[in-house]
C-alpha cells in the first residue's frame, strides 16, 4: 500500500481529506457480540504524536485503569517503508514485548489479512486472541468512561455523567468535524479551495470556544468531561505542529487569552501534561514521514516554540469558585 494510494482513497475529488473509516467497531460490553470487559486482556497501542492515541491515554490514567489495560507505544516516526506503518522501534529490538511485532501492520493483517487501509492508533489488541479488535477512537474513550467502570480507581472522576451526556455527545462531534479533524483537512487540503473552508472552519470554532471559555472554567461548567479532553489534544499540538505544519496559521492558541488559559488549567492537571510529549509531537509532524509525503523529502526540526509558559499560572479556577476540576461519581 502506497502513500500514492492512500492519497487516492482519502482525497475527494474536489481536493477535500476525507478520512478513512475505522475497520474495528466492535464495542465492549455485556450484550451478545460484545468484546468482553476483562483485566489484564487488551493492550492498548498508542503514539505519543497522536492526539486521537493520546486522547485515550488521558482517559485510561484518570479512571485508573494503568493496571487493567497494558500500553505499548509505537514510535513518533514512521518507518521508511513502501507502505505507511507505525514501528515498535522504541522498545528492545524493535519489537512489542507482548504482541512479539515490529510493525502494527501485523496484527491488523493477522487479524483481517485482507485489510488494505493505513493501520491507525490507537487500537485495542485482544492478547489472548492475539487480534486487534478495536479502533474506534471515537468511542474508545466512552468505553472506558462506562462499560469498564467496574475497574475504575476508588473515587474515579465521572468524565461523561448521564445528566450531560447528550451534550457531550453534540459537541464532540463539532469537536471532530471542525476542530480535530479540522487541522488535518487544513493539512491535507489539496486544493486551494478546501483548505480555505476547512481553515475558516476551524477558526470560526476555535472564536465560539474563546468566547464560551470567556465564562465557563471548562467546556460545560466547573468540571473536567470527555469533551475537555478531546479538545485538549488538539490544542496542545497546534502551536508546535499544526500552526506551521498544517499551515493553519492565523492565530497561535497562546493568542487566545482564553483557550490558552483554558489548554494550561489542563495541562496542569494529573493525566494531561504528564502525558503529553512535545518532542515526539514535533518530530512527528515536522520530520516523519506522513501519510501522503514523499519518503525522501529533506524535513528540519523547528527550535520552537517555547515551552516554558505551559507550568504559568492560569487563574482559571477563579471562574468556577473551586479548585476540583473533576466531578466524582458516588
Amino acid at each position: 500500500m502506497s502513500s500514492s494510494t492512500n492519497k487516492a482513497t482519502e482525497i475527494t475529488s474536489d481536493g477535500s481529506f476525507n478520512r478513512q473509516k475505522n475497520r474495528f467497531v466492535t464495542p465492549f460490553g455485556d450484550n451478545p457480540g460484545d468484546l468482553p470487559v476483562e483485566a489484564g486482556r487488551y493492550r492498548l497501542i498508542w503514539c505519543a504524536a497522536c492526539p486521537w492515541a493520546h486522547r485515550s491515554v488521558i482517559v485510561r490514567n484518570i479512571l485508573g485503569l494503568e493496571n487493567v489495560i497494558s500500553l505499548g507505544t509505537v514510535s513518533p516516526m514512521r518507518p521508511r517503508l513502501e507502505h505507511v506503518d507505525w514501528e515498535f522501534s522504541l522498545d528492545h529490538n524493535g519489537v512489542d514485548p507482548v504482541l512479539g511485532i515490529r510493525y502494527l501492520s501485523e496484527i491488523y493483517k493477522k487479524t483481517d489479512s485482507t485489510y488494505a487501509g493505513r493501520p491507525t492508533v490507537p487500537v485495542m489488541v485482544d492478547t489472548k486472541k492475539n487480534e486487534a479488535v478495536n479502533n474506534d477512537y471515537f468511542k474508545l474513550t466512552n468505553y472506558f468512561e462506562t462499560v469498564w467502570s467496574p475497574f475504575h480507581k476508588e473515587e474515579a472522576p465521572d468524565l461523561y455523567p448521564i445528566h450531560l451526556r447528550e451534550k457531550i455527545d453534540s459537541l464532540n462531534d463539532t469537536i471532530f468535524h471542525d476542530i480535530n479533524n479540522g487541522v488535518y483537512k487544513c493539512g491535507f487540503a489539496v486544493s486551494q479551495e478546501s483548505y480555505e473552508q476547512a481553515y475558516d472552519s476551524l477558526f470560526a470554532r476555535l472564536d465560539e470556544l474563546e468566547d464560551l471559555l470567556s465564562n465557563s472554567r471548562f467546556l460545560l461548567g466547573n468540571f473536567i468531561t470527555d469533551s475537555d479532553v478531546r479538545l485538549y489534544t488538539t490544542l496542545v499540538r497546534f502551536d508546535a505542529a499544526y500552526y506551521t505544519a498544517f499551515n493553519t496559521n492565523r492565530t497561535l492558541i497562546r493568542e487566545f487569552p482564553n483557550l490558552w488559559g483554558y489548554v494550561r488549567d489542563l495541562y496542569q492537571t494529573p493525566g494531561f501534561g504528564d502525558t503529553t510529549d512535545f518532542d515526539a509531537i514535533k518530530q512527528h509532524y515536522h520530520l516523519s514521514i506522513t501519510i501522503f509525503t514523499n519518503k525522501d523529502e529533506v524535513k528540519i526540526l523547528p527550535k520552537g516554540p517555547d515551552s516554558t509558559g505551559w507550568k504559568t499560572e492560569h487563574n482559571r479556577q477563579k471562574l468556577s469558585n473551586q479548585v476540583e476540576k473533576f466531578l466524582y461519581s458516588k
